[in-house]
C-alpha cells in the first residue's frame, strides 16, 4: 500500500516525509482493517513531524482524523461490519483498567497508544484500529467533510467543556475568547454560537482566518495581542503560543475559566499572580475520551456543523504541512487518498 512515513523529524519545510510502498497491515482479533477515504492534517502531525513531541516509533505513519470503510474485521469485534464507514481518531487504544479509565478519564491513561504517534496512522491507504474506538459518523458528513471533525472537532468540544459554558440557559449570552482561527477554533465557533454563546476571535492572519471568523458569526476579531473590547467570561488557546497565555488572563473576567487545547505549547512567561487573582482558572486539555467523541458527534451533527476545508492528494503531505505552520489554510487541510 501506499503511505506516507517520516523519514525523519525535521522541519516541515525539509519535506520530511516520504511515499513509501508498505504492507497492508493486518488487523488483530479486536481490531479492523480500514480503507483510508480521507485523513484531515491536524497540528499535532507538524507537532509529531517536527519533534516537538518526543519519538515514540520510527517512520511512522502520521494521521490521524480518519474517515474510511471497513473491509476486514477481527472475530471479537462487535458492532462493525465490513462496508460500514467509520471515523478512526487521536485514542487508538487504551488499558481499560488503570485508575484513569475505571474513573471516565481514559484520555489520562498512562499505557494510551495514539494515531499517527505510537502506531501508524491515516497517511495511507489502508490502516488498523481497534473497533471500540472507532466511531460512526452521521450520515450528513461527507468523507473530506468529516474528517476534520475527529481531532480538531472532538478536541475543540473537550476545551469548550472545559470552559463550563456548556449548553443551556445559563451560558446564552457568555462571552469566549478563542486564540488562534484554524481547524479547532472554526468548529467551535459554530458548536458556541449555536449555544448562544458570543464569539471574541484573536488570531494574526487577517486574509483567511480573520475574515473566516467574521464568516462564522464572531461578535469581535481582532489581533492575536489585541485585548478585548469586553470581559471574556472564558477563553480557550488553541494557537501553540505560550505568550498567549498571560495576554488571555488580561482580557479574562473574575471567575474566568482558560483552557489550553494544544498538545504542545511554546514556553509560558512569568505570569503576574495579579492576572490569576480573582479566581480565575487555567487548565490544559489532554488528548480526548471516546465520550467526547460520540458526544461531539451527536452535537455537530444537529447544528449542523459545516467544516471549510483544502483537499490536497496523499502524495502532497508535505505540502499541507508547510501551509499549516504558516497558517495558510482557510480552515482544515485535508488529504484524499485514492
Amino acid at each position: 500500500m501506499k503511505a506516507m512515513t517520516l523519514s525523519r523529524r525535521s522541519p516541515a519545510e525539509e519535506r520530511p516525509l516520504v511515499l513509501a510502498e508498505l504492507p497492508e497491515p493486518s488487523p488483530g482479533a479486536d481490531e479492523v482493517l480500514v480503507r483510508v477515504r480521507a485523513c484531515g492534517v491536524c497540528r499535532t502531525d507538524l507537532h509529531v513531524v517536527e519533534g516537538d513531541l518526543p519519538e515514540r516509533r520510527p517512520a511512522i505513519v502520521p494521521g490521524h482524523q480518519i474517515v474510511g470503510e471497513v473491509v476486514r474485521a477481527g472475530e471479537r469485534v462487535e458492532g462493525l461490519r465490513v462496508g460500514d464507514r467509520v471515523g478512526i481518531a487521536w485514542l487508538h487504544r487504551t488499558c481499560g483498567h488503570c485508575r484513569f479509565c475505571v474513573s471516565a478519564r481514559e484520555n489520562l491513561c498512562d499505557l494510551a497508544e495514539f494515531t499517527g504517534w505510537t502506531v501508524p496512522g491515516g497517511f495511507a491507504e489502508y490502516t488498523v484500529a481497534p473497533g471500540a474506538f472507532c466511531y460512526r459518523l452521521p450520515d450528513g458528513f461527507a468523507d473530506l467533510q468529516a474528517a476534520p471533525l475527529l481531532c480538531a472537532g472532538i478536541i475543540g468540544f473537550r476545551a469548550l467543556e472545559m470552559t463550563g459554558l456548556v449548553a443551556g440557559r445559563a451560558s446564552r449570552g457568555a462571552r469566549l475568547g478563542i486564540y488562534g482561527f484554524g481547524a479547532a477554533g472554526h468548529v467551535v465557533i459554530q458548536l458556541a454560537r449555536a449555544r448562544g454563546i458570543d464569539v471574541y476571535v484573536f488570531t494574526r492572519d487577517q486574509e483567511r482566518h480573520q475574515a473566516l471568523a467574521r464568516e462564522l458569526g464572531a461578535l469581535w476579531v481582532g489581533g492575536a495581542g489585541e485585548r478585548s473590547p469586553l470581559p471574556l467570561d472564558a477563553a480557550i488557546i488553541f494557537a501553540p503560543a505560550g505568550e498567549l497565555v498571560p495576554r488571555a488572563l488580561e482580557s479574562l473576567d473574575k471567575g474566568g475559566r482558560l483552557v489550553l487545547g494544544g498538545i504542545h505549547m511554546s514556553q509560558l512567561p512569568p505570569i503576574d499572580y495579579r492576572l490569576l487573582y480573582g479566581e480565575r482558572v487555567v487548565r490544559s486539555v489532554a488528548n480526548n475520551t471516546r465520550d467526547d467523541g460520540r458526544r461531539f458527534l451527536a452535537e455537530a451533527a444537529s447544528i449542523p456543523v459545516a467544516t471549510r476545508i483544502e483537499v490536497l492528494p496523499l502524495e502532497q503531505a508535505n505540502d499541507a504541512l508547510i501551509a499549516l505552520k504558516r497558517d495558510a489554510i482557510r480552515g482544515a487541510a485535508v488529504l484524499v487518498v485514492r
